[in-house]
């Protein structure tokens, strides 16, 4: 009985991308951390399974840009500890119509941070990518460091990381209570665990461990459907034919983006996406699709057939993930209203991969209540002002 009531500096509960970069950054200040899981390890239920995500610095908001260039060297830094190439430079192209304020914004904000990209017009992007066929007015925007992510392989690193540095991992262990207190007492499918501070980072199974704890965020659970693409001819949109990584703006037929990454994790298929998808539960997420699951193939469907002539127009494999959506589609990174050693990750809203080693620095600040190293003002739970607390 004496091992089940060790008291760890932290408990982590959830070991995607962003739990798992969170007590990497606890166990490298060698704090006494527990990362619980509950499921067994690999799995494909939550956002952070498969082999690739895209990369990049450019986005409308300044805020993420400048907590980019950290996080390229944090993704830099593990690829070194591990010995394993976790990265892919293959540029990022962004399409979009000359005028899109969008694509301006994001101009803008490359300029102002100084990071490397090229405008390129019509003429000179059909120069440049003979494969991909241009709408009349359509432009782009290329981000040199753009390119691809090993998810798979990070997520194995990490753990790994983790274990070396002293963390303990339990994969296969359900959180079934959480006691706020000091400490807090974290009970699972297995047995009771204590620690000074607790972050939560369960992605679409936030808000069932929040609300016994008085919160409910607002937060969409969407089950995305991950499309793969046969190439006509194969490797013509391969990483070696050095085909970059793209995010269609604003595009006519499509309310949201559009994102393709260059062929590799099948060979002979391309991944192209589409950046939403329909409310879902996560415990039913393989249930049967929806009508409006089709729609999303068909908007994907015209987007091939129009702009990447060289790829069958229909997915010739179809995955799922999990997207956990705030309403602006920024996260959540702040302490419990009422518990201040509670602290939670969430709400990342289909673009949190390539955040997550700063993430995980800043939620390991909170958790220690050390002074954040970023302005979270855009992160705070109090910008939902219509917040249902149900108990505090």
């Amino acid at each position: 009985m004496a091992a089940q009531r060790e008291l760890y500096d932290a408990i982590v509960i959830g070991a995607g991308i962003q739990g798992c970069f969170t007590a990497y950054h606890l166990a490298k200040h060698s704090k006494k951390v527990l990362l619980l899981e509950q499921f067994f390890l690999p799995h494909s239920r939550g956002s952070s399974h498969g082999q690739s995500r895209i990369i990049r610095r450019a986005y409308p908001e300044d805020f993420y840009t400048q907590m980019m260039a950290e996080c390229y060297s944090l993704w830099a830094q593990l690829e070194h500890e591990a010995g394993t190439q976790l990265y892919r430079q293959t540029g990022l192209l962004l399409l979009g119509m000359k005028e899109n304020p969008e694509l301006k914004i994001i101009q803008a904000t490359l300029s102002r941070r100084g990071v490397e990209h090229q405008c390129l017009s019509s003429e000179e992007l059909k120069q440049r990518f003979p494969n991909i066929r241009l709408a009349r007015g359509e432009v782009g925007l290329l981000e040199v460091s753009g390119g691809v992510l090993y998810a798979d392989k990070a997520l194995r690193a990490l753990q790994d990381a983790i274990r070396q540095l002293g963390g303990i991992v339990h994969d296969g262990e359900k959180v079934v209570e959480i006691k706020p207190g000091l400490p807090v007492t974290v009970k699972t499918t297995s047995r009771s665990y204590q620690a000074k501070s607790l972050i939560i980072t369960a992605g679409p199974w936030t808000n069932r461990l929040l609300r016994p704890l008085g919160v409910e965020l607002p937060l969409q659970t969407l089950r995305i459907n991950v499309c793969y693409w046969q190439e006509k001819v194969p490797g013509s949109y391969s990483v070696s034919q050095a085909f970059p990584c793209f995010v269609g703006l604003g595009l006519s037929l499509a309310p949201h983006h559009i994102y393709g990454l260059p062929s590799r994790e099948y060979p002979g298929l391309m991944k192209v996406c589409y950046h939403h998808g329909n409310n879902a539960d996560p415990e039913e997420r393989d249930c049967p699709a929806a009508f409006s699951d089709i729609r999303d193939v068909h908007i994907l469907s015209g987007f091939v057939r129009d702009h990447l002539p060289d790829l069958q127009p229909e997915p010739a494999v179809m995955e799922h993930c999990m997207y956990t959506n705030t309403p602006d589609g920024h996260f959540v990174l702040d302490r419990h209203p009422k518990y201040d050693n509670i602290v939670i990750g969430a709400g990342f809203s289909g673009h949190g991969f390539k955040l997550s080693p700063v993430v995980g620095k800043i939620l390991y600040e909170l958790s220690m209540k050390l002074t954040p190293s970023y302005d979270l003002t855009p992160f705070r739970i109090s910008r939902f002002p219509s917040l249902r607390k149900a108990h505090l």
